[in-house]
């Protein structure tokens, strides 16, 4: 097999970036995305107000979908949906949520319903028309199944009349006003028949045209938020009318000529679930934008340490910031979960792709439920990268021509999109409590004689935490005040939740693992082990008196915890330039950052900003 020409020479990167991307797939997966963030076309444009950064991300969303290939074919497929994210993420985050939306909440939905794939979609395959996605409401979020919106049945025409009963029904907050041209609308909205209630389903609305808004659609602009600016608004309808076709069918439910609808599903919420299937893949788009911004932050990051140069201890001598504990250890702790996350989120994308087809048994409850706990647990973490390689770069991070200040903003809208995390995190929890079963007391073994530089042996312990929260969950559910459901609720959701956090942990850990086995250079394997190590000590350091309690760790591991993460940093601190080298951001990209390229805001680059000169990965407050 040919090699790549963006492919680095060095060989532990490439073996790591092998891992990292997909494998003998990661041409297919990344390949497209990688070259058109290279592009001067997603230039640094400092100092463009609100509006203008809008449009210009709808302009970068065509150029997206010329390098798309069949955006059809992309819609379908959820490796490479997730791959856009993730290189679309680090250099324009109105463009990640445009793409989002477009592709897969707009195009996939239609597609996933009976004559998805008859319909004439060249509109929106070429862009023509904009497609965006209407579900959550003004007062109904997370809480969607309350959602007021109908679509009544008008027998005379066979079409339906879409409706905003109440101020509170407002769609909120979709991207509905005429910046980027004509759009159309997927909306979800009760269908009412005869009056009756028949669950929630998805209507294909057109919204504007070449003239404005069409009749009846009302589309009032929001204030701006955090992060890169969208063209968010609330947006009603007045009775319009949509015709027979508008309403996307499929085995949920089929409406006939005579007003009767036959489902296989036997209840609204579950109706409701299928219409909005796409929120899945959404929430692995999310999450795959927000580890594309923590690669870039830590490779960012990890260049300035090696560049920055300060004090040494003889006089006259400076030294690198890479050179103190102090500042490599947070890095080094910092990769150790990016590459956790990453894996995770391949496998994930694999479990996925691998139910995608089917209907919604005990398997693909499981994989969503997988999905949303990753979703949870990927954002947090990235959050916090973003924020620990902005710190660590000073007052440099704080400019956003540097790449760095806005990230952790648009990571933000991750966390909130496509389900807020902890309530997607508390629903997992309720059915995790007695519905999944974890490591069982006794089977990770007696740990005397056992090393914390085993890996086994780490990850059974981190097995073990996630059991005994949840036996404490179970405890606390069962003891809870009778009659009082929110109460027992409320007893249990602490251990609950932290049951949760385990589980991803776990579950991250696993896939870590998984790859670090895979790997073929002697050097690239013992990288990846030690990194695993880190991953895995760190996990474990806030649950060390519970182990020990249970009978988990002896006294002496415990006195052994800071020594052995201390002695894998060290292990791991020459490698620093290498482990970020296999995050593979294009040179291109890198050297119109000033402090990834030697460089700093202030200094020289007063002649780049006045010429214009590419700066690449910047975000918000530029973009």
């Amino acid at each position: 097999m040919a090699v790549p020409a963006h492919i680095k020479t060095h060989p532990v990167a490439d073996e790591l970036a092998q891992l990292l991307f997909e494998g003998a797939d990661r041409e297919r997966v990344h390949g497209a995305w990688r070259r058109l963030v290279s592009g001067k076309e997603f230039a640094y444009r400092p100092g463009l107000p609100p509006e203008e950064r809008t449009a210009l991300s709808y302009e970068r969303l065509r150029l997206l979908n010329d390098a798309a290939g069949d955006p059809v074919e992309l819609a379908a497929d959820p490796y490479r949906l997730a791959g856009l994210h993730e290189w679309t993420g680090p250099v324009d985050g109105g463009l990640t949520t445009l793409a989002s939306i477009h592709y897969n909440l707009f195009l996939g939905s239609v597609l996933d319903h009976d004559d998805g794939r008859d319909r004439d979609l060249s509109a929106f395959t070429s862009l023509r028309r904009t497609g965006t996605f209407l579900c959550t409401e003004l007062e109904h979020g997370n809480d969607v199944a309350s959602m007021e919106t109908v679509a009544v049945f008008d027998r005379t025409t066979g079409g339906f009349h879409l409706t905003t009963p109440t101020p509170g029904a407002r769609k909120f907050m979709p991207n509905t006003s005429l910046t980027g041209g004509p759009k159309t609308a997927v909306v979800a909205a009760h269908l009412v028949v005869d009056g009756e209630d028949q669950g929630t389903f998805l209507f294909l609305t057109p919204l504007s045209d070449e003239n404005g808004h069409l009749p009846g659609v009302r589309v009032r602009p929001l204030p701006q938020r955090t992060g890169t600016p969208v063209d968010h608004c609330l947006t009603s309808f007045d009775r319009v009318w949509l015709p027979r076709e508008a309403l996307l069918e499929a085995e949920h439910g089929r409406l006939g000529a005579d007003g009767t609808l036959t489902s296989t599903l036997g209840n609204r919420r579950k109706r409701l679930l299928r219409s909005i299937n796409r929120v899945t893949m959404g929430k692995l788009c999310m999450s795959a934008g927000t580890l594309g911004m923590s690669r870039a932050a830590l490779t960012i990051a990890v260049r300035y340490a090696h560049s920055r140069l300060l004090s040494g201890p003889k006089a006259g001598e400076r030294v690198p910031l890479a050179a103190h504990r102090s500042h490599h250890g947070r890095l080094l702790h910092a990769l150790a979960t990016a590459y956790a996350m990453t894996f995770l989120h391949r496998s994930l994308v694999s479990r996925f792709a691998a139910h995608a087809d089917e209907e919604r048994g005990e398997d693909r409850a499981e994989v969503e439920r997988e999905v949303a706990v990753a979703k949870g647990w990927i954002t947090w973490q990235a959050r916090a990268i973003t924020t620990e390689c902005r710190e660590r770069c000073g007052a440099q991070g704080l400019f956003p021509a540097n790449g760095l200040a806005d990230l952790p903003l648009n990571i933000e809208g991750g966390i909130t999109a496509e389900g807020d995390n902890l309530v997607i995190w508390v629903k997992a929890a309720s059915e995790m409590v007695f519905g999944h079963q974890g490591v069982r007391a006794g089977e990770s073994g007696d740990p005397e004689g056992r090393e914390l530089t085993e890996l086994p042996f780490l990850r059974d312990l981190l097995a073990e935490t996630e059991r005994i929260w949840q036996d404490r969950a179970r405890t606390a559910l069962r003891e809870g005040p009778s009659g009082d459901p929110v109460g027992r609720w409320n007893v249990t959701s602490e251990a609950a939740l932290e049951m949760v956090s385990a589980h991803a942990r776990l579950q991250a850990a696993d896939a870590f693992l998984a790859a670090a086995a895979r790997a073929r250079n002697p050097r690239a394997g013992f990288l990846m082990r030690s990194l695993c190590r880190l991953f895995l000590l760190r996990q474990l350091g806030e649950h060390t008196g519970d182990l020990l309690a249970e009978g988990r760790l002896t006294p002496d591991h415990v006195r052994a915890l800071p020594k052995a993460v201390d002695t894998v940093v060290a292990e791991l601190a020459p490698h620093l330039m290498t482990l970020v080298d296999a995050f593979d951001l294009p040179a291109e990209v890198l050297s119109g950052i000033p402090i990834a390229s030697g460089g700093s805001v202030g200094g020289d680059e007063v002649e780049w900003e006045e010429t214009g000169v590419r700066a690449g990965v910047v975000v918000a407050g530029s973009r």
